[in-house]
């Protein structure tokens, strides 16, 4: 199939709004605050900086790159490269299991957003544990996240996902910057912008870096065969170098807005920042009514969680759906309505486990409780990193590193350029792709994985 007929990107623009999308998502808004309130705050903010520009970018411009080498989509990518079995389904079979799975709990706690973004504006209170736990709530919202995210998906690449983006990314920073002025102009938002500004060193250890580390990769987007698949719509004109450089610039930007948003309004109102997993959708929503205009800036505010979330949800149904258009030769049609009702079949046992149903709720496997806690576990972390790791040394050992760093030369001039120490940016990313992005994400993985 040619890239023609597969489609291909309108301008870098929206290719990197796309991306970048696809990299913001709940990870930014949700999970990088409430991880930063239980790491130490400014500190954890520090580190996660460093991994992102160490360890994050260079994956991030290795898996772009095997996609526009290749024009195809994650297991297609393997296939074209002659790939020996075990990376064809580590790699690339694996990676859209990911994006199919995560998917299907993700637009759950899209569908979180919808509810409460009415609930806010309305000015109702519900507890998030009652609200999460009545499936005439959640299903029906869940059901709607997907929708969404397949009308958009419908559209293809430059007419649906690239338009779509180029709506919802700008929208997405106004909106933050809305929120955050309401936050910081709160009676004692000051200890709230301290608190995540001025780091406290000695609360650095071993369990902040890998906390940062696994973020940074669960907030890029790496390990989900989405940038393989969005470099695939690239053409040779398009600069990987600067854009998956400026991919990684928003996501992180996001992120830190997320955290200024976030923690000036919870030390304002007196609560903990390292309540959790529930910090936004329990502490803020408790907020944000006792706020002047509380319930609009409350609305936004879930909005905005919203479109974080279905710019990503999108990529993932993308994901899955290119496999199925580029090897199985379907139209767009048919895959994308196949893989969201695959999706929603799929992710409704998690919409049920969060007190819904007694059994979905409690049971357990590898140390975790609840389906959906489990599904993230698996599927979100594990997987995600092994897809991660599996990339690296694809590309650092299994072909010459040098095929992947000249795809990315190619249309990136600055990218063989010599440095102020004598190496180019391309000889410091071979290396980091071979050697330390391989050793970091083994101990990402070992942590994860409980080893210590």
């Amino acid at each position: 199939m040619s890239s023609a007929s597969r489609g291909q990107w309108a301008s870098k623009f929206g290719f990197v709004m796309a991306a970048a999308g696809s990299a913001v998502g709940l990870g930014n808004i949700w999970r990088f605050p409430y991880l930063t309130g239980q790491n130490g705050g400014a500190a954890f903010v520090m580190v996660y900086i460093l991994c992102v520009v160490i360890i994050g970018a260079p994956v991030l411009m290795n898996e772009m790159a095997l996609g526009r080498m290749t024009g195809q989509s994650t297991l297609g990518a393997f296939k074209k490269l002659n790939a020996h079995w075990f990376w064809r389904y580590t790699g690339g079979a694996l990676a859209i299991s990911v994006s199919f799975f995560v998917l299907s709990y993700y637009c759950v706690i899209a569908g979180w957003t919808i509810g409460y973004m009415f609930t806010s504006l309305a000015g109702i209170k519900i507890p998030f544990a009652e609200f999460i736990g009545t499936p005439t709530y959640v299903l029906p919202l869940f059901a709607l996240a997907m929708l969404v995210t397949i009308a958009i998906v419908l559209g293809g690449i430059s007419g649906g996902i690239e338009k779509a983006n180029k709506i919802l990314m700008p929208a997405l920073f106004v909106l933050l910057a809305v929120v955050i002025l309401r936050s910081l102009t709160l009676p004692g938002a000051g200890e709230g912008v301290r608190y995540y500004l001025v780091p406290d060193f000695s609360k650095i250890n071993g369990g902040v870096i890998l906390s940062a580390l696994t973020q940074s990769f669960f907030s890029l987007g790496v390990g989900w065969g989405i940038m393989i698949t969005y470099g695939s719509y690239l053409p040779k004109t398009q600069n990987i170098f600067s854009s998956s450089l400026w991919v990684g610039a928003m996501d992180t930007s996001v992120a830190l807005l997320g955290g200024l948003m976030v923690f000036p309004a919870v030390f304002a109102f007196g609560q903990q920042p390292n309540s959790g997993p529930t910090l936004v959708f329990e502490t803020l929503a408790n907020i944000f009514p006792a706020m002047p205009l509380g319930n609009i800036a409350g609305a936004l505010f879930f909005l905005l969680l919203f479109f974080a979330a279905i710019t990503s949800t999108i990529s993932m149904v993308e994901v899955a759906g290119s496999y199925l258009i580029d090897e199985r030769k379907w139209g767009r049609k048919k895959a994308t309505w196949t893989v969201g009702i695959a999706a929603l079949i799929v992710g409704t046992p998690a919409a049920l486990s969060n007190g819904s149903s007694e059994w979905l709720t409690s049971v357990s496997l590898a140390g975790q409780t609840g389906v959906l806690n489990i599904m993230d576990h698996l599927f979100g972390s594990l997987a995600m990193l092994i897809v991660v790791l599996v990339t690296c040394l694809y590309s650092g050992w299994a072909i010459q590193t040098q095929h992947v760093s000249d795809e990315i030369a190619v249309g990136s001039t600055g990218f063989t350029k010599k440095l102020t120490l004598g190496l180019s940016t391309a000889q410091i990313w071979k290396f980091l792709v071979r050697f330390v992005c391989p050793a970091v994400i083994v101990l990402v993985l070992l942590n994860t994985l409980g080893v210590f």
